[in-house]
């Protein structure tokens, strides 16, 4: 299908993910995450699961968040 836009790799197997109408090609989930995923404004790692978002700052955590300064956000209901 085609070459991974992270890696280089030209994988018979690579796959596409659209991502805001733009079409990205990838060998593997990493280099999918490594290249789309958002950076915790906090902690620096890579935000892969639903993680939160406070006045568009994209964090792992609510931990993290909190440490950032944001109020209201409780990993735990």
């Amino acid at each position: 299908m085609g070459r991974c836009e992270t890696c280089g790799n030209d994988y018979d197997k690579s796959f596409e993910v659209v991502l805001a109408g733009q079409a990205h090609v990838f060998d593997s989930f990493e280099c999918a995450i490594h290249a789309l995923a958002p950076v915790c404004a906090h902690c620096g790692c890579r935000v892969i699961g639903h993680g939160a978002e406070a006045d568009g700052v994209a964090y792992c955590c609510a931990h993290c968040a909190q440490q950032a300064g944001v109020e209201g956000l409780d990993d735990r209901v």
